[in-house]
């Protein structure tokens, strides 16, 4: 059997330790509404902790990463959103079936920090008519983010908080445990709908100050104590 056309490369996420190492990606998930006061700047009601019923799930393409932080304009918007978030790396495939949240843990292979760029205008024009998000999440270089760090290197997330910085200023700063649903329980939920397997990162969701981006801004993104990295939004 012979391809018609080159088969794209795969792509990879360095990896800290060991050196060389990278981490092939498969799939990119993603989770909206994962901190309370995130989704109240957007206008979303989050639901009582006790009935809070299942996470809202998207995805993103492989190829939306951007490991340099070379990050450019998108067409098609005049509203380029921020969103920092924990990014949660899968070493193992979940066994078949739905992942019990205890067993979870056992399938993160490392962490990470990255940015879900948004084009805001055409998120909300899609929300307006009750479509898909796509045009909104899944674009072109939408997923800058940090080299990964293998998760006994991290230690434990408890305590600790993600920051965006934009041209020196702090636009966003959340501690994990305000986190709605935590890693095991997206886990979980993710099963529940998809196979979820080694190569697959979860972004876990925003805190609140969710702003624009313009050409030639710089921004730093953090996991405390962890990892952290820079880029520029680059010229339209």
């Amino acid at each position: 059997m012979t391809d018609l056309i080159a088969a794209p490369a795969p792509v990879r996420v360095p990896v800290r330790s060991p050196a060389g190492a990278t981490f092939p990606v498969r799939r990119i998930f993603c989770v909206g509404r994962n901190f309370a006061d995130h989704a109240r700047e957007m206008g979303a009601a989050m639901p009582d902790p006790a009935t809070r019923g299942h996470p809202v799930l998207f995805c993103k393409p492989a190829d939306a990463l951007v490991n340099d932080g070379a990050v450019p304009y998108p067409s098609g918007t005049s509203e380029l959103h921020h969103e920092v978030e924990l990014v949660v790396a899968i070493g193992r495939d979940a066994p078949d079936g739905v992942l019990d949240p205890a067993a979870a843990g056992a399938l993160v292979l490392a962490y990470g920090v990255g940015l879900d760029l948004t084009r805001r205008d055409l998120q909300a024009a899609a929300k307006a008519k009750g479509l898909p998000w796509d045009t909104g999440k899944a674009f072109d270089h939408s997923a800058p983010i940090s080299e990964l760090v293998p998760a006994g290197e991290a230690g434990a997330l408890s305590g600790r908080a993600l920051s965006l910085r934009v041209n020196g200023e702090l636009r966003q700063r959340g501690l994990l445990d305000d986190l709605v649903w935590s890693v095991p329980e997206i886990l979980h939920e993710i099963s529940r709908l998809f196979a979820l397997k080694a190569g697959d990162l979860v972004f876990m969701g925003t805190p609140a100050g969710v702003a624009a981006l313009q050409p030639g801004d710089r921004f730093t993104a953090a996991l405390e104590g962890v990892v952290e990295f820079s880029g520029k939004i680059l010229p339209r």
